[in-house]
C-alpha cells in the first residue's frame, strides 16, 4: 500500500512522514469506517481538537467534520464505558452526569444521569443517537448542547503537509430549527458539504460557533432521545438518507455472501475470524466493476494495488469472486501511457488512487499514482491463482490483454538495466523512493546500515515475476498460445536459476535483501526473503534453510516474524519496517512454508499471531505492532499510529488457515484436495461452510484425532459429482 505518505520513518526530505508520536488522542481512540467514509473519536464519542488534532468524521479523503462535543449543562459527561460492536455497526458509549447545580438551585448528584451515545457509519453519512435516562427520584430539565464545526482538510493536510492557501470555509447556514449546513468552496471549485438535521428542534444556537441547545424534560426513571444525522455532499449530489440505508443494506449483504463461513471449536478463534470478516467488510466499497478492499484506516482509506491484490490472494480460497472484482478494478486502472509525474509506464498497474482538494490541484501526485514495483507481477500471480480456483476462462479471456501488457511492463520497463532482474528508481518528483510493499525511506539498506542506492532488486520482486511468468504461460497454453507460453516459460526457467545462484548468500543461509544500483549485495536477513517462498523460486534445499532463517530467535518474536533481524545494523522494534511485525507479512511467509511442506512451522507462527490477538483490542490485529520479544503476561506492545482495521492485516487469519490446510479447490477435476493438514492442539475442530465449488456450495468438517494427531476430513454437505480428496 503506501506512498511517501506511508513512510513512518524520520528521514528530513520525506515529506509524508507520519511521526510515530502522532497519537490518535490522549487517550484511546474509536474507529468507525464504512467504505468511503470514516469517523475518529475520543473514548467519549466525542471528535476534539486535541493531541494531534486528527479526530474527524471524514469522507473521500476530506475531513469534513472536525468537531462534534456534547455538554449536558455546560458540563462534559463522565466516562463510563465505549466500544465498538461486534458487527462493526455502532461505537455505543456510556456516559454519566458529573456533579451538577441546575440554574434553579437543584443539585443533581454525580451518576444519577445515564447517557447513552450510538454512533453508526455509512457510506456519505454518519447518524448519532442519544439516550438520556432520569435515575433521580425527582423530575429534571436538562440542557444539552452540541458543538458543530467543519474544517474541510484535505487528508494530507490533516497529516501535516503544509499548502500556500487553501478554500473558504463558508459560514454556518441554518436553514431552520432541525438544520444545519456546514460547507467549503475549495480551490477545485468544488463545494463540499456536510448537512446535519435534527430529530427534534433546538431552542437555542450559536451562530459563530456553531453550538446547539436542546432542552429535555425527564421525568424519574424515563428516558428521552436526540437524534441527527449528517450526510456529506460534493458538488450537487442529491441523495437523501433513505437512499444511503437502502444501499448500504445491500451493499453489506452482498460483500457477506462472498464469503465462506468458518466455525472452529475454540470460541476465541471463531470470534478473532468472525471479527476479522466484519473488518473486512467494512472496508469493501463498491466500484463501477464490482468490490474492492480498501487499504485501512484512517490513513489508507483508498484502493491500493498491492494491498487489494495481496487480500484477495489471503481470501481467495474462501471468497473467489473479490479476487475477480480486484482483478477487474485493475485492469480497468492498469497504465497505457509514459507519465513521469505520476510514475506511470505502459502496462504497469496501480499503486493508489486518490481523491480530495489537494490531489485534484496536483499539490501530491496521488490521483492516479504507479510507483509499485511488485503490483503488476502479483496482477498476474493472482489472475493465475484465480483461474485455478475457479476455472473461469471467460474472464481470462476478457482481461488477456491486461495480462499481456503485464508482462510486458516486466520485460520492457521492469528490468533498467538489462541484468536479467526487475529493479526499481523512481521518475516522479514527489514520488516513492522505495517501492516495494516496505516503502519507508530506510527500509532497504546494507549490513553496515548504509541505505542502498538505485536501481534497488529486491528479493521477493524476483519470486514475483517468476511466478507470474509461470502463471502467464499456463494461461497462454490453455488459450492455445502455444509460442507465448514457451518463451515465458523459458524465461522463467532462466530467471529461477539465476536468482538462485545471485540471491543466495551462504554465510546467512538465507537469501539478501535486494541488490542496490552497484548490483552489491544487501547482505542482511529480513522477512522479504519469506515472501519468496510464497512464488516458488526458491530451491527446495534453500527454502529448508529460509525456514530456519525465519522461524529463529532473531527473527520470530514468538508473536510474529520481524521484518528485519535483530541482528541488523538498523535493527529497532519500533520502527515501521526495520524489525516491526506486519500480520499480512507473516502470513505470506507462513503460506510459503506450507508450500514447501512445512505446515507444522506455519502452525506455530498461527499459534504466534492468534496469542497476539487476544491481546488485542477487538482481536483486530493492526497493520503492524513492535517487534519486541514475547513476554510473560504481557500482549505485543502497539505502534501508535498503525492503521485499524486494515484489510491485508485482517485478512490475514484466512492465509493461516490456508496454510495449515492446505486446501485447494479444483473445479477442473471438481475435488476440494488437503494436503497433509495439520490442527495446532487449541484448534481440534474445523467447520467451513458455503464454501463455493463451481456453481454450488459446500460444507467441510476437520477433526483432530489427539491419539495420532492425523486430520480427519468429511463432508458435511457434498456438491454433486464432486469428491473429497485428503492427503496424508
Amino acid at each position: 500500500m503506501a506512498v511517501n505518505e506511508k513512510d513512518f520513518v524520520k528521514v528530513e526530505d520525506d515529506k509524508y512522514y507520519i511521526s510515530a508520536d502522532s497519537t490518535y488522542a490522549d487517550d484511546r481512540v474509536q474507529v468507525l469506517n464504512h467504505c468511503d467514509t470514516f469517523g475518529i473519536f475520543d473514548s467519549w464519542g466525542d471528535i476534539l481538537p486535541i493531541g494531534k488534532q486528527i479526530h474527524g468524521l471524514y469522507h473521500q479523503d476530506t475531513r469534513y467534520i472536525s468537531r462534534i462535543q456534547l455538554k449536558i449543562n455546560n458540563y462534559r459527561p463522565t466516562l463510563l464505558s465505549s466500544t465498538i460492536k461486534e458487527e462493526n455497526e455502532m461505537l455505543s458509549v456510556d456516559l454519566t452526569n458529573p456533579e451538577m447545580k441546575l440554574d434553579n438551585g437543584q443539585i443533581v448528584h454525580h451518576g444519577s444521569i445515564h447517557i447513552r451515545r450510538m454512533h453508526f457509519m455509512r457510506t456519505n453519512m454518519f447518524h448519532e443517537k442519544t439516550q438520556f435516562t432520569n435515575f433521580n427520584d425527582s423530575a429534571l430539565t436538562i440542557i444539552l448542547s452540541l458543538r458543530f464545526e467543519g474544517d474541510f482538510k484535505d487528508i494530507f493536510e490533516v497529516r501535516g503537509l503544509k499548502r500556500a492557501r487553501r478554500g473558504n470555509v463558508l459560514n454556518n447556514e441554518f436553514s431552520d430549527q432541525r438544520n444545519l449546513t456546514l460547507g467549503y468552496e475549495g480551490l477545485d471549485q468544488v463545494k463540499r458539504t456536510a448537512q446535519i438535521q435534527f430529530s427534534q428542534p433546538f431552542f437555542d444556537k450559536s451562530e459563530d460557533t456553531g453550538t446547539m441547545y436542546f432542552e429535555l424534560f425527564l421525568q424519574p426513571n424515563e428516558t428521552s432521545e436526540l437524534d441527527y444525522h449528517i450526510v456529506f455532499k460534493i458538488g450537487e449530489n442529491s441523495d437523501t438518507l433513505d437512499d444511503h440505508e437502502r444501499k448500504d443494506g445491500l451493499e453489506l449483504e452482498q460483500a457477506k455472501a462472498y464469503f465462506a463461513s468458518i466455525h472452529t471449536s475454540n470460541e476465541q478463534f471463531t470470534h478473532w475470524i468472525n471479527r476479522s470478516l466484519t473488518d473486512l467488510v467494512s472496508l469493501m466499497s463498491t466500484t463501477v466493476y464490482g468490490k474492492y478492499p480498501y487499504a485501512g484506516v484512517p490513513w489508507y482509506n483508498t484502493a491500493f494495488g498491492r494491498d487489494g491484490i495481496l487480500t484477495a490472494f489471503e481470501t481467495l480460497w474462501l471468497a473467489p469472486e473479490l479476487s475477480k472484482d480486484v482483478l477487474r478494478f485493475l485492469a480497468k486502472n492498469q497504465a497505457s501511457e509514459l507519465n513521469e509525474a505520476s510514475d506511470a509506464e505502459p502496462g504497469k498497474i496501480l499503486h493508489e488512487t486518490r481523491g480530495g482538494e489537494m490531489v485534484a490541484l496536483n499539490e501530491v501526485p496521488f490521483k492516479k499514482y504507479y510507483g509499485t514495483i511488485d503490483a503488476t507481477p502479483l496482477f498476474v500471480m493472482l489472475a493465475g491463482e484465480y483461474y485455478d480456483r475457479t476455472a473461469d476462462l471467460d474472464f481470462i479471456k476478457e482481461i488477456w490483454p491486461n495480462l499481456e501488457a503485464a508482462i510486458g511492463w516486466i520485460d520492457n520497463y521492469g528490468d533498467l538495466d538489462n541484468d536479467g532482474f526487475v529493479e526499481y528508481k523512481h521518475k516522479a518528483a514527489n514520488g516513492l523512493a522505495n517501492q516495494g510493499w516496505k516503502d519507508s525511506l530506510d527500509s532497504v539498506s546494507h549490513e553496515d546500515g548504509q541505505l542502498a542506492d538505485p536501481p534497488i532488486a529486491l528479493c521477493e520482486v524476483q519470486g514475483y515475476v517468476y511466478a507470474a511468468k509461470m502463471h502467464a504461460a499456463k494461461l497462454a497454453r490453455i488459450l492455445g498460445r502455444n509460442d507465448e507460453a514457451e518463451e515465458w516459460e523459458k524465461q522463467a526457467g532462466y530467471l529461477k536459476e539465476k536468482f538462485n545462484k545471485t540471491f543466495w548468500d551462504n554465510e546467512l543461509q538465507c537469501y539478501v535483501l535486494a541488490l542496490d544500483g552497484n548490483k552489491q549485495p544487501c547482505r542482511v536477513v529480513s522477512s522479504n526473503a519469506g515472501h519468496v517462498l510464497f512464488t516458488g523460486i526458491a530451491d527446495h534445499d534453500k527454502a529448508e534453510k529460509v525456514a530456519k532463517a525465519m522461524m529463529a530467535e532473531d527473527m520470530f518474536s514468538e508473536w510474529g516474524i520481524r521484518t528485519l533481524s535483530t541482528t541488523a545494523k538498523r535493527y529497532n522494534p519500533m520502527s515501521y519496517h526495520n524489525g516491526s511485525v506486519w500480520p499480512h507479512d507473516v502470513a505470506l511467509i507462513s503460506y510459503g512454508l506450507a508450500l514447501y511442506g512445512m505446515q507444522n512451522e506455519s502452525a506455530k507462527i498461527l499459534q504466534g499471531l492468534f496469542d497476539a490477538s487476544l491481546f488485542i483490542d477487538l482481536q483486530r490485529l493492526p497493520e503492524l505492532f513492535c517487534g519486541f520479544p514475547k513476554r510473560n503476561g504481557e500482549g505485543p506492545t502497539a505502534y501508535p499510529v498503525a492503521c485499524s482495521p486494515q484489510a491485508w492485516s485482517v485478512a490475514a487469519v484466512f492465509m493461516l488457515l490456508q496454510a495449515i490446510l492446505q486446501i485447494r479447490i479444483l473445479p477442473e477435476k471438481k475435488e476440494v484436495v488437503f494436503l497433509r493438514p495439520v490442527l495446532p492442539e487449541f484448534l481440534p475442530g474445523i467447520t467451513i461452510s458455503n464454501l463455493p465449488v463451481g456453481d454450488t456450495r459446500a460444507t467441510v468438517e476437520l477433526i483432530r484425532y489427539e491419539e495420532d494427531q492425523l486430520v480427519g476430513v468429511n463432508w458435511l454437505n457434498q456438491p454433486r459429482d464432486w469428491r473429497l480428496v485428503v492427503i496424508k
